[in-house]
């Protein structure tokens, strides 16, 4: 048993080092192996050689010189780098405002541009955190440094303000906004909100820049390239062939219909050179057909006139129509021979050859106030309304039941209109916007110079029949607002006029009220009229009468403008673009919390130079101050006492304590704490 407890303390004096060990051995009474107590047998002191590698003499690699600076830096108690993160927001931000300055109102660059305005707002608003933290970190000290002692709370707000939102917004409230703290957790909160702001800086819309030229055609003069027709060695009417089809459109349908291009419509007939999707051009002047009506219901009478019955059937062109009893409206009632019914029905014929016309309705009528064999001017002067336009194209009087064959045997008065289609000089404006054509006539001018008629006309009856021929002597021109002359010669002002001889006159008539009415055309033949049925009858009322006569006035200008010897309009092609747009007002706060935060931090530098002897340094966001000065030993075993009832956080709430600078913490103006509880020499 000797041996054995000999043995064991003999170890633990192995163990031990220096004169502590011995001593304990004598004091314990044990012997030293067989019983012999002699200090020079006690085992030499432990000591630790040196390796060969012994690190304190290798070169230290990145990561330790790193350490070693870092260290450097925190125990040196500087506020560079808190400054230099400081610099690096403000010139971020005013990177960001050069760089906004430099492409305000311009085409968005190829390079990234968002891309570098994220990249710089993230890099600003991340530098702020760390002075503005690392001044919390300071003013922490500094709280408990000064004046009174304070709860030993406000060391976890202090401490979580610097390290986060949540804790700023306690810090608010527990100083209620009074104190530099306050500021400094103001700074972080909105260092953190600061993204959206810079967001708003810039937006990227789309205008509508200017790409290049584009044309438009304008007419000056019209003179279709139509090869001359002879009938026995006689030169006749020919009709031009892109201008009939586009009137007998409108004489005998709905007249041509938008082309449907995408959403929009594209112009009709007219090659206009739009490179991109948006187009304008400045006002341009063109020769065009202008149209207008006036109302004429009191050139009308309301009569039951015998008279000749020119608008049932004629067998033939130069016969004298069948005479007969009419009730209706009738147009001068005075002269037999210039008497024509305009709305009414049949009451009786002479000739019980035409007995089946009896009861037949005049429902709607066409009159030409220039007759279409002779072209002799009635009204003295071919016009009640527009004698003072000349060479006009056609010039005529429309009637239309007013509701259908039901009001003519009623003896309702017809609307009544007189209306005329003539050259005119149009001044447009038009554009071109996404597929969809418009144009706007801003101005008109006529020819309204006074003089004879230019119409000639000479009977003829030989080898080659019998009839009239017919010249028009003049060249219609009319004078610009520009000055300059536009128009057409006399042979294609006849051609355009013998395409209305096949409407001008007509009429549309029923048997009686449920019958299918039937419009009679071609009067000028000499086999007699035609009757024509019609699938949509753009005469007969409800129709509008006078905006139908503008399609057609607007589509034979059309074709004029695609005429071969045309001229181009230059205007200008947009196209869209992606500019940027810069909002300066959303920079303000950022440049505010970036002020403050610069005032926050100098304040703090400025107020931790005064206070550096109180709370012993630029301790920061540093633990080693709360390691080096801790609690006293009897009040850290009342805070983890197991007999306290309160936790410690719960005990902090309301244990107030000061920081000493060289004597460490004082719990409620007590002793100090320093001494107490202090790590060994040497051990930090």
């Amino acid at each position: 048993m000797g041996s054995t407890r000999t043995a064991r303390h003999s170890s633990r004096k192995y163990r031990a080092s220096g004169a502590v060990e011995q001593n304990e051995a004598e004091r314990c009474g044990f012997e030293i192996g067989l019983g012999i107590i002699s200090p020079s047998t006690l085992p030499p002191p432990y000591t630790q050689e040196p390796t060969s590698t012994e690190r304190t003499k290798s070169s230290p690699n990145f990561v330790g010189k790193l350490e070693d600076k870092l260290l450097h830096y925190t125990s040196s108690g500087n506020w560079i780098l808190e400054i230099v993160s400081w610099l690096i927001s403000a010139l971020c931000m005013v990177a960001i405002i050069g760089i906004l300055i430099g492409v305000q109102n311009r085409p968005n660059p190829k390079w990234a541009l968002s891309f570098t305005l994220n990249a710089l707002a993230k890099i600003a608003s991340a530098a702020l955190v760390l002075p503005a933290s690392e001044a919390l970190g300071q003013l922490k000290w500094m709280w408990f440094g000064r004046g009174e002692s304070k709860k030993m709370m406000d060391f976890e707000v202090f401490d979580n303000a610097s390290r986060g939102p949540w804790g700023s917004v306690l810090l608010l409230i527990r100083t209620r906004g009074r104190s530099l703290a306050a500021l400094g957790a103001l700074v972080t909160l909105l260092a953190l909100a600061l993204d959206p702001f810079f967001q708003q800086l810039a937006s990227f819309p789309d205008r509508w820049t200017l790409q290049g030229s584009s044309g438009i055609p304008r007419a000056q003069n019209f003179a279709p390239h139509i090869g001359q027709l002879y009938r026995k060695g006689l030169l006749s009417a020919t009709a031009d062939t892109d201008m009939q089809p586009v009137v007998e459109k409108f004489l005998f349908d709905n007249g041509t219909q938008p082309i449907m291009f995408g959403n929009g419509t594209r112009p009709s007939s007219i090659p206009i050179s739009c490179p991109t999707s948006n187009c304008t051009w400045p006002p341009y002047e063109s020769l065009g057909v202008c149209s207008t009506c006036e109302d004429v219901s009191d050139v009308l009478t309301w009569a039951c006139l015998h008279a000749p019955v020119d608008w049932y059937e004629i067998p033939d062109t130069f016969a004298d129509a069948p005479n007969g009893t009419m009730c209706g409206y009738f147009v001068n009632t005075t002269d037999p021979v210039t008497t024509k019914l305009l709305s009414g029905y049949i009451v009786s014929m002479d000739d019980s050859a035409y007995s089946d016309a009896v009861g037949q309705a005049l429902i709607m009528r066409t009159l030409p106030l220039t007759t279409t064999a002779k072209r002799k001017r009635l009204y003295s002067n071919g016009s009640i309304n527009f004698s003072d336009i000349r060479n006009p194209i056609v010039d005529f009087i429309f009637t239309t039941a007013s509701d259908g064959p039901a009001s003519v045997y009623r003896n309702e008065t017809p609307m009544a209109i007189e209306c005329i289609l003539s050259w005119c000089v149009k001044t447009i404006r038009s554009s071109y916007y996404l597929a969809n054509y418009e144009e706007e006539v801003v101005d008109v001018v006529y020819n309204r110079t006074q003089g004879p008629s230019p119409w000639v006309s000479n009977f003829y009856n030989d080898s080659a029949g019998i009839g009239y021929d017919v010249y028009y002597l003049e060249n219609p021109t009319i004078l610009g607002p520009g000055e300059e002359l536009y128009g057409v010669n006399n042979r294609t002002h006849f051609n355009v006029v013998h395409i209305f001889d096949q409407f001008l006159p007509s009429w549309t008539s029923v048997k009686d009220v449920s019958a299918t009415p039937q419009m009679g055309v071609s009067v000028y033949s000499t086999l007699g009229p035609y009757h024509r049925t019609m699938n949509f009858n753009p005469w007969l009322h409800p129709n509008n009468i006078t905006k139908h006569l503008d399609r057609l006035a607007s589509a034979m200008t059309n074709v004029l403008r695609s005429s071969p010897n045309t001229e181009m309009i230059s205007g200008l092609a947009f196209n869209r673009e992606t500019f940027v747009s810069v909002e300066w007002a959303w920079i303000s706060v950022p440049l505010l919390v970036l002020i403050l935060c610069g005032a926050f931090l100098a304040s703090t530098i400025w107020r931790s130079s005064r206070d550096k002897d109180s709370v012993g340094g630029v301790w920061k966001n540093s633990a080693l101050g709360t390691l080096i000065h801790g609690l006293p030993d009897d009040m850290q075993k009342k805070m983890r006492g197991s007999q306290m009832v309160s936790t410690p956080r719960t005990m902090a709430r309301t244990l107030r304590v000061k920081m000493h600078g060289k004597n460490g913490w004082r719990v409620s103006g007590g002793v100090p704490a320093g001494g107490q509880n202090q790590p060994p020499p040497g051990w930090i």
